[in-house]
């Protein structure tokens, strides 16, 4: 049985970004691309909100995110996953503008991913905040998926 895998949208970014100058972003970009090429160990899964957010920016650019996804199945995003969306805005707390990055946590939480991969470590792969994050989740009845980068997902 493979991992389901919630694919949160700095994934495709990153997997077609022009190479970066910034030597941190550019090794996270090579990093993306490896852990691309060993997809096929894991059911990928988006949401609505990953396929809005990549089809923003440059069209060229949108064009090649959503290619990136293409096939791959789209959670629904419920009106379970949306009060839970509140909750970690409220609980965790994160800042008003962090609400889309909430939703995807509870986008992946109430479809019963086992990851949610981001490159997004400010509110979302956050060992300091990921242990609130857990906390209202499982508080909410879930089970919280790992929370982890390309780059802890190497190995699985």
């Amino acid at each position: 049985m493979k991992f389901k895998v919630y694919i949160e949208t700095t994934i495709p970014s990153y997997l077609t970004a022009r190479p970066s100058r910034d030597l941190i972003k550019a090794a996270q970009q090579q990093i993306t691309r490896e852990w691309w090429g060993m997809r096929d160990r894991f059911d990928l899964l988006v949401s609505q909100l990953v396929i809005e957010e990549a089809s923003g920016g440059d069209q060229q650019a949108a064009k090649e995110r959503l290619e990136t996804m293409e096939g791959v199945p789209i959670l629904r995003i419920s009106e379970e996953a949306i009060e839970l969306a509140g909750h970690l805005v409220a609980g965790v707390p994160l800042p008003d503008k962090a609400a889309a990055d909430a939703l995807h946590i509870a986008t992946a939480v109430v479809g019963g991913v086992d990851y949610l991969l981001t490159w997004n470590c400010k509110h979302i792969a956050n060992a300091a905040i990921r242990h609130r994050i857990e906390t209202v989740c499982r508080t909410g009845g879930y089970e919280p998926p790992v929370i982890c980068t390309p780059v802890e997902l190497m190995e699985a």
